[in-house]
C-alpha cells in the first residue's frame, strides 16, 4: 500500500509539473504576441534601445565629460543589459494581475504565473542579447571566459528569482494602490543613477559604498559587469545579489500570499 501511495503521489506531482509547464508556455506566447502586435522591427527593439543609450552615453562621458574608463561603450553594454530586464519587469509589473482581468476572474489557475511568465519573458530577451555583448568584447579585444558555463546560469536564476518576487510585489500592491504604478517610474529611474552603469563602483566616494550594498539591484548589476567586462565574480557582491533575490522572493510572496484571495473582485 505504501508502494502505491508513493506511486500515486509521484504521478500527481508529474502531471501538474506537466500542467505548469504548459500553461507557462501558453502565458509566454500570449506576452511574446501582445508585445510585438503590429510592430514592424519587433525583438529588434529590445535590442536596439540599450544600444542607443549606450551610445550616447558613451558619446557624453568619454567624448565632453571625458570619463577615464577602458573599453567605456562595453562597460556601459554590461550593464545596461541586464538593467533593461529589471527596468522593463518593474514597469510591466503594474500591468501583470490588471491587464489579465478577464482571465483572472473567468478561469482558475496559479495567478503568480502570470508573473513568472513576464519574468522569463523578459529573460529570454536577456539571453537572445547575449551575442551583441560578446560581439562587443572581440570589438575590445575580450572573450567569454570558460567560468560563463556556471556563472551566467547562476546569475540568471539569482535574476530570476529576483525579478519574479518583485513582479509579485509590485503586482500585487498596484491592485490595491493605483499610484504606484507612478512611484514605481521615479523610484526606477532614481535607482538607475544609483547603480554603477554609467560610472563604475570605484568612482563612488568611501563613505558612500553603503549604497552598492544597500541598492536592492546594484550588487546584481555589478556581477554581471564584472562577468562581462573584467571576467570574473565578485564573491561579495555574489553573495549580496543571492541575499537580495531570497529576500525579495520572499517579500513578494508573502504579500501575494496575503491577498490572492481578493484579486478577482479587485481587477
Amino acid at each position: 500500500m505504501a508502494i502505491l501511495s508513493t506511486f500515486a503521489a509521484t504521478q500527481t506531482r508529474s502531471r501538474a509539473l506537466v500542467y505548469y509547464r504548459d500553461l507557462v508556455l501558453v502565458l509566454l506566447a500570449k506576452e511574446f504576441k501582445v508585445r510585438y502586435k503590429n510592430t514592424f522591427m519587433g525583438y529588434a527593439w529590445s535590442v536596439l534601445h540599450p544600444l542607443v543609450l549606450a551610445l550616447i552615453f558613451s558619446l557624453f562621458f568619454s567624448v565632453f565629460v571625458r570619463l577615464q574608463v577602458p573599453d567605456y561603450t562595453l562597460y556601459l553594454m554590461a550593464g545596461l543589459f541586464p538593467w533593461q530586464w529589471v527596468s522593463n519587469t518593474c514597469f510591466g509589473a503594474n500591468g501583470y494581475f490588471l491587464s489579465n482581468a478577464s482571465l483572472i476572474k473567468k478561469v482558475r489557475f496559479q495567478r503568480w504565473m502570470l508573473v513568472l511568465s513576464g519574468v522569463l519573458n523578459e529573460a529570454i530577451h536577456f539571453v537572445c542579447s547575449l551575442p551583441v555583448v560578446i560581439g562587443f568584447m572581440l570589438y575590445y579585444s575580450k572573450s567569454p571566459e570558460w567560468n560563463w558555463l556556471w556563472a551566467v546560469p547562476l546569475l540568471l536564476g539569482i535574476q530570476i528569482v529576483m525579478m519574479t518576487g518583485v513582479g509579485l510585489f509590485i503586482g500585487t500592491c498596484n491592485l490595491f494602490f493605483r499610484d504606484l504604478e507612478r512611484l514605481v517610474s521615479l523610484l526606477v529611474q532614481l535607482l538607475f543613477y544609483l547603480t554603477p552603469i554609467v560610472y563604475t563602483a570605484d568612482m563612488i566616494p568611501p563613505g558612500y559604498t553603503w549604497l552598492l550594498y544597500a541598492n536592492p539591484f546594484a550588487a546584481l548589476i555589478v556581477c554581471w559587469q564584472d562577468l562581462f567586462y573584467a571576467g570574473a565574480l565578485t564573491p561579495a557582491f555574489l553573495a549580496t545579489a543571492a541575499a537580495w533575490s531570497a529576500a525579495w522572493a520572499l517579500m513578494g510572496g508573502c504579500v501575494y500570499a496575503c491577498k490572492v484571495w481578493r484579486f478577482a473582485e479587485i481587477v
